[in-house]
């Protein structure tokens, strides 16, 4: 059901793909909540997605952006407040790539250059997005910024590899930035730390499938999904979540506050009564 929270609001999508992401998921709901966005992607993405079909569901621009180029950010940025009709109201980082992962690189054996290219691309990329949208005056009071983390922040996951240091580089700089803009303009700026979820992205990563089920299994609520996710960065857009900032916020179905449940208990049991 569509409540139009945001209904009047502009902004830009980062990072839809294709209908298994959660940024097209937000882009969905974000439309049926009155909110109008431009859609923004690297060009190989814009390549390799069908970003094209959403924008003409959602009735929505395409603006091509490496999101690591200042050049490109600020073009981006400029047009998508011609196009809108005025300053934007809300922005959604949802970029992340490790090289290193992508190309099966063992955590002990880090090629460096990669691994700046995953900071670069994954974190960095989230204070260019907000520095240049400041020096541009392009934000509204009260405006709302959400960028997409994940638990391996906080906790190790051996195949999550660089992408955990690139992760916690981005909850950093949601705080300090989140500081900065909210004493300027009352700016929200949050991460949601999501739980696994069955993304192009995501799926890359070795053992996401065991891990996925091990998490779906520790979450009371089970496993949040790409639309659930989307539900929630619309309240985050909304005004009735104007004094929340600078968190990083769990939407994990309970994983990051459970030690053990009696699902992975049984598993344990049985297995024991295997091996003995």
């Amino acid at each position: 059901m569509a409540y139009q929270l945001l209904n009047g609001k502009r902004g830009i999508i980062f990072g839809a793909l294709d209908e298994n992401s959660i940024a097209w998921k937000a882009a969905q709901k974000v439309h049926e909540a009155g909110g109008k966005f431009v859609l923004s992607n690297a060009p190989v993405a814009l390549r390799m997605g069908k970003i094209n079909e959403l924008a003409e569901a959602c009735g929505s621009e395409v603006i091509s952006a490496d999101a690591t180029s200042i050049d490109d950010l600020t073009n981006l940025i400029s047009k998508s407040t011609e196009l809108l009709g005025g300053k934007l109201d809300f922005i959604l980082h949802s970029i992340g790539m490790s090289p290193n992962v992508r190309k099966g690189r063992d955590y002990g054996d880090l090629n460096y250059d990669w691994y700046l290219k995953t900071l670069d691309i994954s974190a960095l990329s989230f204070h260019k997005v907000m520095q240049t949208a400041e020096k541009l005056d392009a934000l509204n009071e009260w405006s709302s910024i959400v960028g997409l983390s994940y638990i391996a922040a906080q906790k190790t996951f051996p195949d999550y590899s660089d992408m955990a240091q690139a992760k916690s580089v981005l909850e950093s700089i949601a705080r300090s930035y989140g500081y900065r803009l909210g004493k300027s303009k009352k700016v929200r700026v949050n991460t949601i730390s999501q739980s696994p979820t069955k993304t192009t992205a995501g799926t890359g990563v070795g053992g996401f499938d065991v891990f996925f089920d091990y998490a779906d299994k520790m979450s009371p609520l089970g496993n949040a999904s790409a639309e659930d996710c989307a539900n929630y960065i619309v309240t985050l857009f909304s005004d009735l979540c104007r004094m929340v900032t600078m968190q990083n916020l769990m939407h994990d179905g309970g994983f990051s506050s459970t030690g053990i449940t009696d699902e992975i208990v049984e598993i344990m049991r049985k297995k024991e009564e295997i091996v003995g």
